[in-house]
C-alpha cells in the first residue's frame, strides 16, 4: 500500500527568549538563507556561534516515518517531546528547519481549541470557511451540514460568532467539522481534553468509524487506552527524535518501560519522604519515610513475583493530637491509571486513641494480587478523612512474571490475580 505521509530528517528548532522573534517570519526565514551561505557562514566568529547554538531548542531533530494509506498511528511520548509540534508541521501551520513532510490527499485537523475558525464570525460562518479551506464545493457542505450541527449538539448557538463560545463550545465544533468534512488525512492532538466526558467518548466513537473507512489518522493522546483501542501503529517520540515504531500495544509498553527509567529510584527499600519532589507543595512535610519488605521481611528492592509477601512501614509525625487518623497506599500503573488502593481505614483495629508525635504504620498483605508490571507507590496521610500529606510518586515495584496458578501458565492479561477453582460438568 502507498504511503500518504512520508517525513524524511525533519528537524524544527525553535530560538528561546522572549526578544528573539520567530523563525518562521520573512525576515527571519531571509536570514536563516543568508546564514547557509558559505560567505555569511565564514564571517561568523566561533563565539557567536555557540553564543546562537545555546539559545536554540530542537523540538524535533532528524525525524523520518512513513504513514501508509488507511493507517491509524498513534503519537505519543512525554510532555515536550514535540509530537504538538510535529502535527502543525505536517497540518502546513508552520515551517521545518530542515528535512521534509510530503503529505499525499485532503488534510483536516483539530490541533488547537479555535484552530482555523475566525473569531468574528458564527458557527455556521465558520463551518463553511472550514471547508472552503479544505477545498471542498459548497454542495459538498451542504450534504454535511445538518450532521455537523448534529453531532456538535450546538444548534441554538449556530449564529453566534464564535468569539463567545467556551473552550468546550469550540472543541464541539470544531471535532465536528474536521470529521465530517471527508479527510483522506485526520490530525487530532491532545485537544479532546477539553470536552466533557459523554463527549470525549463520542469523539473517541466518532474517529473509531473514520479510522474503520479507510481513512487516514494520527492521533495524539496521554489516554493510552484510547491510543491501543484506536491506533494499529504506535510512534514514541523521545526529545524529539523517534524512540520506538511498533505496533500501538508495543508503543505503550515502551512508554511505560521509558517513564519508568525516568522516575525516581526505586533500588533502595527505603525511601526518604520529606524532601520528596512529588509531594503538592500545598502539603507539608508530615510523612517521613517508606520503607518495603517481602517474605521474612527481606528488604524488597524493587521486585517480587505474582503474589509475593509485602510489607510496608511509613513513618510519620503530628503536631496535635488526633484520633481519626489514616495512612493509605495506592498502586497505579506508570500511565497514571489507579489500580488497587488500601489503607488504615479497612482495618477496624487500626484508630484508636489520640496519636501525636512520630509515628509508623505498617501494612502486611500476605500475597499481593497483581499482575507483571511496574507500578507508581502513592503514599497519603489522612485526618478525619481529609489527606493532609501526600507522596504522588514515593518509589516503584515491579511485579516479576511466577507459575501464580501452578500451571505453567503466566496471567498477563488483567490486572489481578484471584484465587479460583473451576470444574466441568
Amino acid at each position: 500500500m502507498a504511503a500518504i505521509i512520508v517525513v524524511e530528517q525533519l528537524s524544527k528548532q525553535y530560538r528561546l527568549g522572549s526578544a528573539n522573534p520567530p523563525l518562521d517570519n520573512l525576515r527571519e526565514a531571509l536570514l536563516r538563507g543568508l546564514r547557509a551561505s558559505r560567505v555569511v557562514r565564514n564571517r561568523l566568529t566561533r563565539r557567536g556561534a555557540v553564543a546562537e547554538e545555546q539559545e536554540s531548542l530542537w523540538a524535533l531533530r532528524d525525524l523520518s516515518f512513513s504513514v501508509d494509506e488507511g493507517e491509524v498511528v498513534g503519537i505519543i511520548g512525554a510532555n515536550g517531546a514535540g509530537k504538538s509540534t510535529l502535527l502543525k508541521i505536517l497540518a502546513r501551520i508552520t515551517d521545518p528547519t530542515a528535512g521534509t513532510a510530503r503529505i499525499r490527499g485532503r488534510l483536516s485537523s483539530l490541533l488547537e481549541v479555535g484552530t482555523g475558525f475566525h473569531p468574528e464570525l458564527t458557527g455556521r460562518d465558520n463551518i463553511y470557511l472550514n471547508g472552503a479551506v479544505l477545498g471542498m464545493r459548497k454542495s459538498e457542505i451542504d450534504a454535511r451540514f445538518d450532521a455537523i450541527v448534529e453531532f456538535a449538539e450546538m444548534a441554538a448557538f449556530l449564529d453566534t460568532p464564535v468569539k463567545r463560545y467556551s473552550s468546550g463550545m469550540y472543541v464541539r465544533l470544531a471535532f465536528a467539522v474536521a470529521a465530517h468534512l471527508d479527510p483522506e488525512i485526520l490530525i487530532v492532538d491532545e485537544v479532546l481534553a477539553v470536552g466533557d466526558l459523554a463527549f470525549q467518548r463520542k469523539c473517541l466513537g466518532k474517529m473509531s468509524d473514520v479510522s474503520g473507512g479507510g481513512r487516514t489518522v494520527l492521533f495524539v493522546s496521554h489516554n493510552m487506552a484510547a491510543v491501543e483501542h484506536l491506533c494499529r501503529t504506535g510512534l514514541v517520540l523521545q526529545r524529539g527524535r523517534l524512540a520506538f515504531r511498533g505496533s500501538a500495544k508495543e508503543a505503550v509498553e515502551h512508554y511505560a518501560r521509558s517513564s519508568a527509567a525516568d522516575g525516581p529510584a526505586a533500588q533502595s527499600h527505603s525511601v526518604d519522604l520529606t524532601h520528596s519532589l512529588t509531594r503538592p507543595t500545598r502539603f507539608p512535610s508530615s510523612l517521613r519515610r517508606l520503607r518495603l519488605f517481602t517474605t521474612d521481611d527481606a528488604p524488597l528492592t524493587g521486585s517480587i513475583p505474582i503474589g509475593g509477601c509485602f510489607k510496608a512501614e511509613i513513618a510519620f509525625s503530628l503536631e496535635r493530637p488526633a484520633a481519626n487518623v489514616d495512612v493509605a497506599l495506592r498502586f497505579d500503573d506508570l500511565l497514571g491509571q489507579r489500580i488497587l488502593a488500601i489503607g488504615s481505614a479497612f482495618d477496624p483495629g487500626f484508630r484508636g486513641h489520640d496519636r501525636s508525635g512520630d509515628l509508623e504504620a505498617v501494612c502486611e498483605i500476605a500475597s499481593l494480587p497483581l499482575t507483571p508490571g511496574t507500578y507508581k507507590l502513592r503514599v497519603a496521610l489522612l485526618v478525619g478523612n481529609a489527606e493532609v500529606d501526600v507522596v504522588e510518586d514515593a518509589g516503584r515495584l515491579t511485579i516479576i512474571a511466577s507459575d501464580y496458578y501452578g500451571t505453567g501458565r503466566i496471567p498477563r492479561a488483567g490486572t489481578f490475580v484471584v484465587s479460583q477453582r473451576w470444574r466441568l460438568r
